[in-house]
């Protein structure tokens, strides 16, 4: 698949506007280099707009891109990077996941007041705020079904959230975030689901591959005892949605799977310049206080994530062999020195000066084989 001048190369490109640890960066490295050879490129490092633009490199963001940033860059559409491209940076967030908690309420340009309740049956019951007032009142209207989950907008694993019982536990939460961080990403406010699991529903399109999967996350504790995520499980089909509803999956799999269907299809109505080579959808399953059983989307990722290292993994797989249809394939991140199995793909083993000795690693198999 040449480049639209006839030579192509894959480049490393950060905007700068969000934090990325050393083993992020370095796995993003590694994968963008097999990603290149998938594609049959050479992996030309960090993009340098002096060496590159006459090139028209295909792009691996460390986050989604803005519609003017691609512009600059010269992406056109999904055929140009491995990720997203928004028209705006909200659109990116979890935010684009729930309402406002009314017309009045204060959001950033280019929002939609419809959009969150024409998502309402695929995500679970929430709101989203840019105010700190705003979230008070959120979180007034979910108590009543039990524990309430705050957290920002714009943060990925998990990080700086807050489940709260109480207008009063709400309150001594909302006093520890940043209003001015609150007005410029927003809060999402949210019913708390009891032992939830966490599945995974993803599509990837790169060149003449289109991928899509279903899978299970797993956390793990990293040095500080904190519960963080471990990796993802995923079952890997060549084809689109319903080539993965036409395997023999639960029932619960299924809703998960059209869950996600439908908040991707939601969001390409509402914003029709907004295109993705990379679509991965968090949701989770569980109970709430009345163990009533609850399923819905957490939120979006249209850059290179947590999967991503299984998903190029499922691209080579199929690459080499275009008679092969399923693989299994797990992304592995784990706090400690033990070594990974012998024919795990190694991204990154080593200290990291965030979070200290890490491993990451991926398995992948078909035919009950490593692969």
């Amino acid at each position: 698949m040449p480049g639209r001048n006839g030579v192509g190369c894959v480049v490393l490109f950060s905007e700068g506007y969000a934090h990325r640890e050393a083993h992020e960066r370095s796995a993003r490295s590694a994968i963008a280099a097999r990603l290149a050879n998938v594609l049959g490129y050479e992996f030309a490092g960090d993009y340098d707009p002096a060496l590159h633009a006459t090139r028209q490199p295909y792009f691996v963001p460390d986050d989604t891109l803005l519609a003017t940033t691609a512009a600059r860059l010269g992406i056109r559409g999904d055929e140009d990077l491995f990720g997203g491209v928004v028209p705006y940076r909200f659109v990116a967030t979890k935010a684009i996941t729930h309402p406002a908690v009314g017309s009045a309420a204060t959001v950033p340009d280019g929002w939609s007041h419809g959009l969150g309740e024409r998502l309402a049956n695929a995500t679970l019951r929430g709101f989203s705020a840019f105010t700190l007032g705003d979230a008070r009142l959120a979180a007034a209207r979910l108590f009543d079904a039990g524990r309430v989950r705050i957290k920002p907008a714009e943060i990925s694993g998990g990080g700086g959230q807050f489940v709260v019982a109480s207008p009063v536990e709400a309150e001594r939460a909302l006093m520890r975030i940043d209003a001015s961080a609150v007005r410029e990403h927003g809060l999402v406010v949210e019913q708390n689901l009891e032992d939830a699991t966490t599945h995974s529903v993803g599509q990837l399109r790169i060149a003449d591959l289109l991928i899509s999967y279903h899978g299970i996350q797993r956390a793990t504790r990293n040095h500080r005892g904190h519960e963080v995520y471990g990796g993802s499980d995923l079952l890997i089909v060549r084809g689109a949605f319903d080539r993965l509803l036409g395997l023999d999956v639960h029932r619960d799999v299924r809703t998960v799977i059209a869950k996600a269907i439908a908040y991707d299809a939601a969001i390409a109505r509402e914003f029709p310049s907004f295109f993705a080579s990379r679509r991965n959808y968090d949701v989770a399953c569980g109970r709430d206080r009345d163990g009533e059983f609850h399923c819905g989307v957490l939120e979006q990722s249209w850059r290179f994530g947590g999967a991503s290292a299984a998903e190029i993994a499922a691209l080579e797989a199929f690459r080499a062999n275009p008679d092969l249809d399923v693989v299994r394939a797990a992304t592995h991140e784990v706090y400690s020195d033990d070594a990974p199995p012998p024919h795990a793909r190694v991204h990154f083993r080593g200290e990291d000066a965030s979070v200290g000795f890490m491993t990451k690693y991926t398995t992948i198999e078909h035919d009950g084989r490593p692969a």
